[in-house]
């Protein structure tokens, strides 16, 4: 537990966190670290079908050295807890640059090295073949996280794939940058739920918070104590631009903009802010609000050097009530529902069904593409909605002795845990079964264009199996998952 949750949670800390890391590293399936002339880099994976975020790095360079392998475990680590309702398993690459390299370069460099591995090589004057210890075949799925200009999809096994325009692959963009012809918002669609959740459970009411203090992203801080304008802010949001665009005359006199490029600025309360990206860094522990909605972020916003800014000198919390916390590996999991079913219709639909149907012409979206789009969004509203109310349900029976963050953990891994027995019984191998989940689990506009039978032969081993054992153990244990029973035994219905 760290700090924050003992905080936020109101009980007490504790000293397992190390011990539960070692468990989970016992568990991790492969762990890849990359070295050329050009760059350093870290890959972790825990299943056989990954969905492998990369992630470019951005702070001082020798502090992102010395993290690279942390920050990248414990990113793969939350990944693998946030993929449980989904086929992929959860994985993350980290790639830091050498000062002065071409960063493009390095993820052709990155992603050579990883299908050097993975595929079976056959060039003459090789001497030492690869040696592969874990026998199974493999799926990859490759594609930048938070900023896939240049998305990449690769599939490890029979074939690769290699695409280089997000946006000619037509993808459902999950936040909303890629693609100038659609705003869906995937992931601020499962941390909405939550939003409706806690208003809905325990307040406070969404109807009473009436003004937005403060707005930070990669370019800055925005801030209006007194409210910012919202008719500004929508603007922001439809052109999807950051708070460097914001119109500085639209603030009032307590408000200011700092980015972080800034340097020496005298804020309208008097103080100086020598240095942009500090404050930038910081400015998440300034700021007193009623609702706080996290939207991204870098590992360890919270830690040992600045936990201290949350209490007072008698280590008295600064809140005025405790904070109701969820972990982002239950809140934030739109983004990569999103592109596991965006992954599913790559893999089912023809070239030419996927050139037609997937591809904006004119830069309008097919009928068949909005209609997917609202099968992904109607999914995450769902799993957000199921997860939230299993947490809120334990956290009520033990009333409150356990942090919902650990419940999140809890429920993360038993998922995860009961997905891999799935995975190795012989439920699939009931056709009757199978096909009454597949037809359940595959959204409803892809089933109807394909059609179930010629869909299944299409899809590559283990992919089926994966998807099988994900939406049977979501939907099992999620509505009514009760940490007093193991479980175990699965009976087949």
């Amino acid at each position: 537990m760290t700090p924050i949750d003992a905080l936020s949670e109101g009980v007490s800390g504790d000293t397992d966190s190390a011990e539960r890391l070692g468990e989970t590293i016992m568990h991790a399936v492969s762990l890849l670290r990359i070295a050329t002339d050009s760059l350093h880099a870290c890959s972790r994976a825990v299943s056989e079908s990954e969905r492998d975020a990369v992630r470019p790095t951005t702070l001082i360079y020798w502090n992102n050295q010395r993290m690279l392998f942390d920050e990248n475990y414990a990113l793969a680590s939350t990944q693998s807890l946030k993929n449980k309702d989904i086929p992929e398993g959860g994985a993350k690459g980290t790639i830091l640059p050498l000062l002065g390299a071409d960063p493009r370069l390095c993820f052709e460099q990155y992603v050579v090295s990883i299908i050097d591995l993975l595929i079976l090589g056959e060039s003459p004057g090789i001497e030492e073949p690869i040696i592969d210890l874990y026998t199974n075949p493999e799926l990859l799925f490759l594609g930048l996280d938070g900023s896939p200009h240049h998305g990449v999809l690769i599939t490890l096994g029979y074939q690769c794939m290699l695409v280089n325009e997000v946006l000619l692959l037509g993808r459902v963009v999950h936040n909303g940058k890629e693609c100038r012809t659609s705003g869906y918002g995937m992931t601020s669609l499962s941390v909405r739920q939550y939003v409706v959740g806690i208003d809905k459970h325990s307040g406070p009411r969404e109807k009473e918070i009436t003004k937005t203090v403060a707005l930070i992203d990669g370019w800055g801080v925005l801030a209006g104590p007194q409210g910012l304008d919202r008719q500004r802010l929508v603007r922001l949001a439809k052109k999807r631009v950051p708070v460097a665009n914001f119109d500085r005359s639209k603030l009032s006199k307590d408000g200011y903009l700092v980015l972080v490029e800034d340097q020496d600025v005298r804020l309208p309360h008097g103080e100086l802010v020598v240095d942009g990206t500090d404050f930038r860094n910081s400015a998440h522990l300034r700021f007193k609000a009623d609702l706080f909605v996290p939207c991204g972020g870098r590992p360890e916003a919270v830690n040992i050097s600045n936990v201290a800014a949350l209490v007072d000198h008698d280590g008295k919390p600064h809140f005025k009530n405790k904070v109701v916390l969820f972990k982002d590996s239950s809140a934030n999991k739109g983004g990569v529902t999103s592109s596991s079913l965006e992954i599913l219709a790559g893999l089912g639909l023809s070239n030419e069904q996927y050139m037609d149907l997937m591809i904006s012409k004119d830069g309008k979206p097919s009928t068949f593409y909005q209609k997917y789009v609202l099968d992904i969004q109607k999914k995450i509203s769902e799993d957000a909605a199921a997860e939230f109310q299993c947490i809120m349900k334990e956290f009520d029976r033990l009333k409150g002795a356990k942090a919902r963050t650990l419940i999140s953990d809890e429920l993360s891994s038993k998922l995860n845990d009961l997905q891999a027995e799935l995975e190795a019984s012989d439920l699939l191998d009931d056709v009757p079964s199978r096909r009454a989940v597949l037809k359940r689990a595959i959204p409803e506009t892809l089933v109807e264009e394909i059609g179930l039978d010629e869909l299944l032969t299409r899809l590559p081993e283990p992919y089926p199996k994966d998807l099988f054992s994900s939406w049977v153990a979501s939907h099992y244990a999620s509505p009514s998952f009760t940490f007093a029973l193991e479980l175990v035994l699965i009976r087949r219905t």
